[in-house]
């Protein structure tokens, strides 16, 4: 039985879908989800009380898709974890510029705080936040809840303390440190 004070938190582009390189997801026809993050996502919500995504998405700030096209992206995310057995219990979404200092914005902690309202249970300190950016980390780490960085090809940074090459492999590493 999932525990409901423990969330996981999980960043978009680049931890559940393929990032665009110098670009943005701006319809469905680009959103490629990567391989086995349906399944690590059902997986992991056996274990987490609440699976909610935190993700910047300022290529709406800059006019490049709108919130109709992120909204259609999310539908079928939520779609595909619901057909693959997981659950999607949120997405949260920030569309500003990085320059309009949004604190829903990562690294802010604006969509986290969001999160504890909307589901009071929370506990940061039992939850887990996955992402692929330093903004990610320091989102995590200012509302205190350990981090695990997604590297893909690339080594992690300095100063993680957990990481895999993708989400895929997160729910063997959990099972190896729990």
């Amino acid at each position: 039985m999932p525990d409901f004070s423990r969330a996981l938190f999980l960043d978009r582009d680049g931890v559940i879908n393929r990032r665009i390189p110098g670009d943005y997801v701006r319809n469905l026809s680009q959103f490629e989800l990567l391989p086995g993050a349906g399944e690590a996502i059902v997986r992991l919500g056996n274990v987490f009380g609440r699976v909610i995504v935190v993700t910047n998405q300022q290529g709406i700030g800059k006019g490049l898709m709108s919130v109709a096209d992120v909204a259609e992206i999310h539908d079928f995310l939520t779609q595909k974890v619901d057909e693959a057995g997981g659950r999607l219990d949120k997405i949260y979404c920030c569309p500003s510029l990085a320059s309009d200092n949004d604190p829903d914005r990562k690294p802010g902690i604006g969509m986290g705080l969001r999160a504890k309202r909307d589901f009071p249970e929370i506990d940061f300190a039992r939850s887990l936040m996955i992402g692929d950016s330093i903004s990610d980390m320091k989102f995590a780490e200012k509302l205190g809840m350990p981090f695990i960085f997604i590297t893909g090809e690339n080594p992690a940074p300095e100063n993680v303390t957990y990481s895999c090459r993708s989400l895929a492999d997160v729910p063997e590493l959990l099972t190896r440190t729990e």
